[in-house]
């Protein structure tokens, strides 16, 4: 029986088939730099919200076994038969291309180079779907603390809901200025080293300055590579689906060394696990 090849990696870079909608006022330009996050009630045409939302969800149910391999649970360890208690999808456009043609995306691009300039490029996706009822928050982090430390990198995420974002159902939460700190100290989401997810080590940061960003349906929050943020549990009676871009104006290696340790301990125990 022959295997059936993966989907190809989408060409994220690609110029936006369509023109961008969404101009930034030099007021959020300014507020985005100064506190490294910004948040916009809107960046998609209402009626593509739909769309995008029946898309995300046929990924995350009737398509699953399409997207196996690039599924996990973000606050656990990945089991066969166990529904997850976070998941996320990486590269959800490999498996639905036509989210790349969508006026968001567009918007999306446009609003990265707004922010970081014209060279700025867009590198990626994920799609994070919390259950109702969930106690799993996504726990404060940078999201530097996940990616190379032989490199620095100049970068932001762009995190839209596809429902009413609230407090109640896990809307983002910000430190401002947070984005001017180093890399601060991290582990693997309750300590355990085979859980993807990662979290600030508890007691090493004070949160207390922390905002949240609700925002209806088709907003949009931005951040820095290095603002701390975090997203509470969904105590409400629907799924929180949220459509992250990533984007970057530069990526070049470091011309000091540094180790992100929590990352060395994930590695190490994927490898145990992995010659068991």
């Amino acid at each position: 029986m022959p295997l059936t090849p993966p989907p190809p990696v989408p060409d994220y870079a690609a110029p936006a088939r369509l023109t961008s909608t969404l101009r930034l006022a030099p007021g959020q330009v300014a507020f985005f730099h100064e506190h490294g996050y910004l948040a916009l009630e809107n960046v998609m045409p209402r009626e593509e919200i739909p769309q995008v939302r029946a898309a995300y969800d046929r990924l995350f149910n009737e398509e699953r076994g399409r997207t196996e391999a690039d599924r996990y649970d973000l606050a656990g360890t990945k089991q066969a038969g166990r529904a997850e208690n976070v998941a996320q999808i990486l590269q959800p456009a490999k498996y639905a291309p036509a989210l790349l043609e969508t006026q968001l995306v567009a918007n999306l691009k446009s609003l990265m180079q707004q922010l970081l300039g014209p060279e700025a490029r867009m590198v990626g996706d994920h799609a994070i779907n919390k259950p109702p009822h969930n106690t799993a928050p996504t726990p404060w982090h940078q999201d530097e603390a996940y990616w190379d430390p032989a490199k620095e990198y100049r970068g932001l995420s762009i995190w839209v809901p596809l429902q009413p974002a609230t407090k109640l159902n896990g809307c983002m939460y910000f430190v401002p200025g947070s984005h001017g700190l180093e890399v601060i100290p991290h582990q693997p989401i309750g300590n355990q080293p085979l859980t993807p997810g990662l979290e600030v080590v508890p007691g090493t940061y004070d949160f207390g300055a922390a905002v949240a960003c609700e925002l209806p349906a088709g907003g949009a929050t931005v951040h820095l590579e290095r603002t701390l943020h975090f997203t509470p549990a969904n105590q409400s009676d629907d799924y929180r689906r949220a459509y992250i871009a990533v984007g970057t104006q530069f990526e070049r290696p470091r011309a000091t060394p540094r180790r992100f340790p929590w990352q060395e301990r994930q590695a190490a125990a994927r490898a145990a696990r992995a010659g068991q």
